[in-house]
């Protein structure tokens, strides 16, 4: 350990809210000899311990006050945490000043995003917005030439180890523990960012309502994967601390450990079921697209028919339900090599059964999906959009425009109504065709939109022992046909109506053709691309 930049810890400054694993620093404060600031209930558990305790007030001559709003915020408290003692002057100032320096600060913070998530009301919350914890972190990080800083409960037992043997940190060692404080407080302030930026709007009288200049978000780290994409790059789960319940909190109750891609295929999944709220929907996904998707009158039931679509690309897929497990469902998901299976419960019976096989990753999520700002990093920057939640008018089928034949029967506008909604979880370009609620073809991830209705044409009359299961069926797409020979696939294999946004230079030859083809067709004035 360089013996230049190391600088035994003489005296230290400890406040923290959290007080585990306080014994093992105090033990070492105590053996060591080592001077002790600190405040409140924090000086009360070292003394517990044995050390001797000097109060702030007693440092700083003033007592707390403000219900403990104002503890160390003093300069005698400050001046010894910014002082840095390789400086000549500072050193004279200090001795002027009589302020005995700080070699270490250990802090840790109220606990806000504790605090929002409890559901506490705003006085509670507002009260667990630390402002001496944050200064005295950010100063002890600002002077790291001269002072140790600990936010992190599990350097307590290297600081002891420091503190004991009288070697202290070396400059390096104190600059990682800076950078390490600054995170810590640039990601209390961001969560703080977070929950104000959603309660306290721009009021009317302030003008127009609009976005703050920038976008701050903080997510805690919650796993390490073991692996990414790939097996070659590394990855993490990190989690919003201020929310619970949601699909990244999920609860696990069987299997192995989730997989990077068993995460984005099971969010997929799971935001596809909660696009029928008010219906029993099951999503059988692979590689982020639908491989089926369906409704029905019991879970097991829209199971059945989800994994109808395409049987294939079921093997190894993940399923989701947006409501219990059923035994039925279960038993008809036990034979099939299913990677993760995720819903908002589980009969006894049927969590159980699911349990016996060993692989499969079982997850409970009690909470729908939150509507939040999407997040696409690019290089250099972010790119943030509001979720496709179906907000537009044109999702609405009674704001839909009839542009071609008659107008569809309730069973057959039943089923646009589930085509559209469903195309909007499949990758652009989109194509999908649905019958009796349930999808029977889907084309995804094409680069022109005449490949993609090959697709699920193909996928239609070729993944059923035979059947023709595009005869007399609906279709959606997720965007305009810019011509008119995507749709005329559609009508050559049985189509009966078609939903789409309109909105092509060429509307008018398309909407001719599916006259002449003799079939019904509604736009919607909105696209629901998903790249």
């Amino acid at each position: 350990m360089s013996e230049t930049t190391s600088r035994p810890i003489k005296r230290a400054l400890v406040s923290v809210y959290h007080k585990e694993g306080l014994e093992v620093l105090a033990q070492a404060f105590v053996k060591a000899g080592t001077a002790v600031v600190s405040t409140g209930s924090t000086a009360q558990a070292l003394a517990s311990y044995g050390v001797d305790v000097t109060s702030a007030e007693q440092v700083t001559g003033f007592p707390e006050c403000l219900d403990g709003r104002v503890k160390t915020l003093h300069p005698r408290i400050h001046a010894g945490i910014l002082a840095d003692m390789t400086n000549a002057d500072h050193v004279a100032q200090l001795k002027n000043l009589e302020v005995e320096p700080f070699d270490a600060v250990i802090v840790n913070l109220y606990p806000f995003a504790d605090t929002v998530r409890s559901g506490a009301g705003e006085a509670d919350i507002i009260e667990k917005i630390d402002i001496g914890g944050p200064s005295m972190v950010r100063a002890s990080a600002k002077n790291a030439a001269t002072v140790a800083v600990i936010t992190d409960p599990a350097d307590y037992a290297l600081l002891a180890e420091r503190v004991d043997n009288g070697e202290g940190f070396t400059l390096e060692e104190r600059r990682y523990l800076a950078a390490k404080a600054f995170a810590h407080t640039a990601a209390y302030d961001s969560t703080i960012i977070e929950w104000a930026s959603k309660q306290w709007t721009k009021p009317e009288s302030m003008g127009e309502k609009s976005d703050f200049a920038t976008y701050s978000r903080t997510w805690d780290k919650a796993a390490v994967l073991r692996y990414g994409e790939n097996s070659h790059q590394n990855a993490s789960l990190y989690v919003d601390p201020l929310t619970s319940g949601d699909f990244a909190h999920a609860e696990q109750l069987g299997g192995k450990p989730m997989s990077y891609n068993n995460y984005v295929d099971a969010d997929s999944a799971w935001r596809s079921v909660w696009d029928f709220p008010e219906q029993i929907a099951v999503a059988v996904v692979k590689h982020s697209n639908p491989c089926g998707l369906a409704i029905g009158d019991t879970v097991a039931q829209a199971h059945k028919k989800a994994h109808a679509c395409d049987p294939m690309s079921a093997y190894g897929g993940v399923i989701a339900a947006n409501t219990t497990v059923s035994l039925e469902m279960a038993q008809n998901v036990k034979p099939i090599f299913t990677e993760v299976i995720v819903a908002p419960d589980y009969e006894p019976e049927a969590l159980e059964l699911l349990q016996t096989k060993k692989n499969l990753r079982i997850l409970k999520v009690p909470v729908s999906p939150v509507s939040h700002p999407q997040i696409r990093q690019i290089d250099g920057g972010l790119l943030v959009q509001d979720m496709d939640i179906f907000q537009s008018e044109g999702d609405n089928p009674t704001n839909w425009t009839l542009v071609a034949g008659e107008a569809a029967d309730e069973q057959t506008l039943a089923d646009l109504q589930f085509a559209w909604r469903a195309v909007r979880s499949v990758k652009s370009n989109a194509i999908l065709i649905a019958h009796d609620g349930a999808t029977v073809g889907i084309g995804m991830g094409q680069v022109n939109r005449v490949d993609s209705s090959h697709l699920a044409v193909d996928r239609a009359n070729t993944l059923a022992d035979g059947a023709n299961r595009t005869q007399g069926a609906v279709a959606a797409s997720d965007a305009f046909f810019p011509f008119a020979d995507g749709m005329k696939i559609l009508t050559d294999a049985g189509v009966k109506a078609i939903v789409h946004p309109g909105g092509s230079i060429r509307d008018e030859e398309v909407f001719q053709a599916a006259q002449e083809a003799g079939i019904t067709m509604y736009v919607t004035g909105t696209r629901h691309f998903f790249h």
